[in-house]
């Protein structure tokens, strides 16, 4: 049985710190988005549309009311990239929505894109 795979980045845009991790199971995917520190936000879940179906996908947020564009955005592009259902959470202190959409899109971009290693068990 193969394990959820693991990548992290992160990026210093105009002196903030912005970081994502980014999970991935055989049927899932899930971004955590964040300024300063790893920490949960607004939570958007996704879900692919079957290729035989019209129409867009499925988009709802679970928990939270900030920065639910960007969170419902980011889990449908990435439901799709992946072709399978996809939770994101985007957490932001200080900066503004708009600001840090276009620095969370690159983040998503390199560590759904990136080969995640399998993480070890801790014991």
């Amino acid at each position: 049985m193969e394990r959820a795979r693991v990548a992290r980045t992160e990026v210093l845009d105009e002196d903030k710190l912005f970081l994502a991790v980014y999970v991935e199971a055989r049927n899932s995917c899930f971004v955590l988005l964040s300024e300063r520190e790893d920490k949960l936000g607004t939570l958007a879940i996704a879900v692919p549309k079957p290729k035989d179906m019209l129409g867009g996908l499925t988009s709802s947020i679970i928990v939270g009311d900030r920065n639910t564009v960007s969170a419902r955005m980011f889990a449908e592009n990435l439901a799709e990239l992946k072709g399978k259902i996809a939770l994101v959470s985007v957490y932001l202190e200080s900066v503004e929505e708009k600001k840090a959409h276009s620095v969370f899109g690159k983040l998503i971009e390199k560590v759904a894109q990136s080969e995640p290693q399998s993480e070890g068990l801790i014991e």
